[in-house]
């Protein structure tokens, strides 16, 4: 009876500096119960033709802005989360399914950070010049902002992924509309209350939630955004082109990965094997930067394996409001499904489970019992052509297979349709360098994971993405360059 007599949240979209109610919601789950945590706007195209309205009509005065004055707003917005990180963390748990110990340290410390970081590298451009003497000519370029920008971001690393997009469109000078994930968008709702304090003016950012097949479809097939930032499925990718080619408009799809880890025999196994349970399991394997095919050198196969699987086990999954928890829920049912599935093809297929799903038994508290939750998982001997070797699973699963030669390692972690991120580990620096150059993928990290440089390039290669983002990057696909000859 407690549960019903507290008021659920009910979100409403942001439209031209207000908050403007929907017609009809959709619920949102707490995936660490299993109820209803929120009602969100199911949006469409008349929420999505107003918003674009408002972006269209704060163009203008924004993008007539100094960078200086973009960047001061960029900083007290970035002030204000920070102030409200708590807050933050434990909506972006609660939402997700993530451990309140994840969020606190990476989701919205990253979030405050996506701001602060462009609201510094948009002061630090410059153009190109080039003289012709001979012709009395010089050449310079000019950047300028491209329009209204529609945001796509996924349900992961909520906020996260979402202020990565929004902090260099509005850098730029540019405005935008928005649309998080149906199934994560209180905090994307809590960073629109402080939008006004922070100084961003009326329209500059707009906020529609709903669904991809409703909300996305409306945003990418508006002829007046001429600009789509997606991050999510290749699936969702390729209907995103089709829609968005009659427009021409400029994409930058950052999708999928099945990313591998190659572990050489003179690899520093200790720092290694705790890297790589975290690079398979961190946020439950919910990131597209997560480790799903360990190969393991044939001398040093049956150790690693064997301590491997020992500090998962150690793993503790359960409530995420627990700070002794090392993994929260997956975010939704359905999701949790199909990761349990790709568990039963392997074992189908003659693959040895070692631990989690369906070996070892899962403790939850009381309140948990409902919800989305599943152990971290590693399947040995599964063959290199199985799907849970060639699909992106994006859960907490990851497979162990051995390697004999740095050759055919490198022709098998390039035998997937991704190319996102690879991870190597060796102390021979000339071998890192070779594998690192053969890799077929967009980022490789060597004796460590997830360690980035903002400045530097972001994407991936194949089916992991079109297009980079980071400090040049992203300014360069949120602004149109001209280039200008002047003869004197």
């Amino acid at each position: 009876a407690m549960a019903h007599s507290e008021a659920l949240l009910v979100l409403e979209n942001f439209i031209g500096g207000k908050f403007v109610p929907c017609s009809s919601y959709i619920d949102s789950y707490n995936p660490s119960t299993g109820g209803v945590y929120c009602r969100v706007p199911d949006s469409g195209k008349e929420e999505v033709e107003a918003a674009v309205k408002a972006a269209k009509d704060a163009f203008p005065i924004w993008s007539s802005k100094s960078p200086l004055e973009r960047s001061q707003i960029l900083n007290k917005l970035a002030d204000l989360i920070e102030h409200d990180l708590e807050a933050f963390a434990q909506a972006e748990s609660k939402d997700q399914g993530k451990t309140i110990m994840f969020a606190r340290t990476v989701d919205i410390p990253r979030a405050a950070y996506n701001f602060r970081f462009f609201a510094s590298s948009i002061l630090h451009h410059t153009t190109e010049c080039t003289e012709m003497a001979n012709m009395g000519c010089v050449h310079y370029t000019s950047r300028v902002p491209v329009g209204v920008a529609g945001l796509i971001s996924p349900w992961n690393l909520p906020l996260y992924l979402l202020t990565w997009k929004i902090a260099p469109a509005i850098a730029c000078g540019n405005t935008v509309v928005a649309k998080p994930s149906e199934m994560t968008s209180v905090t994307a709702w809590m960073m629109c209350k402080l939008l006004e304090k922070a100084g961003v003016p009326h329209g500059v950012v707009n906020v529609v939630f709903g669904t991809g097949a409703k909300a996305g479809e409306a945003l990418v097939c508006h002829p007046d955004v001429p600009l789509i930032s997606f991050t999510g499925s290749t699936l969702t990718a390729q209907r995103i082109t089709e829609k968005s080619a009659p427009h021409c408009k400029r994409l930058s799809l950052e999708l999928g990965g099945k990313n591998p880890a190659i572990i050489f025999d003179d690899a520093d196994l200790t720092p290694c094997i705790l890297t790589t349970l975290r690079s398979s399991f961190a946020n439950q394997g919910e990131i597209c930067l997560c480790t799903s095919r360990i190969f393991v050198q044939k001398g040093i196969y049956s150790e690693f394996l064997r301590r491997f699987v020992a500090e998962a086990k150690k793993w503790k999954v359960g409530n995420p409001s627990d700070p002794a928890v090392d993994m929260g829920a997956l975010i939704s049912k359905e999701h949790l499904e199909k990761v349990r599935s790709y568990v039963k093809k392997a074992q189908a297929e003659g693959a040895r489970v070692l631990c989690g799903e369906g070996v070892d038994p899962l403790t939850l508290p009381a309140v948990n019992q409902k919800g989305y939750f599943m152990l971290p998982t590693v399947i040995a001997e599964v063959k290199d052509e199985s799907c849970c070797m060639q699909e992106e699973i994006f859960g907490p699963v990851t497979c162990v297979v051995a390697f004999d030669t740095e050759e055919e390692v490198i022709k098998r972690a390039n035998s997937v349709k991704y190319g996102l991120a690879a991870t190597v580990w060796s102390s021979n620096v000339g071998r890192v360098h070779r594998v690192a150059q053969r890799l077929q993928s967009g980022l490789v990290w060597t004796n460590c994971w997830l360690v980035r440089d903002l400045n530097l390039p972001f994407g991936g290669m194949k089916a992991s993405g079109i297009g980079r983002e980071g400090a040049k990057d992203s300014y360069e696909f949120f602004t149109e360059v001209k280039t200008i000859t002047i003869k004197h």
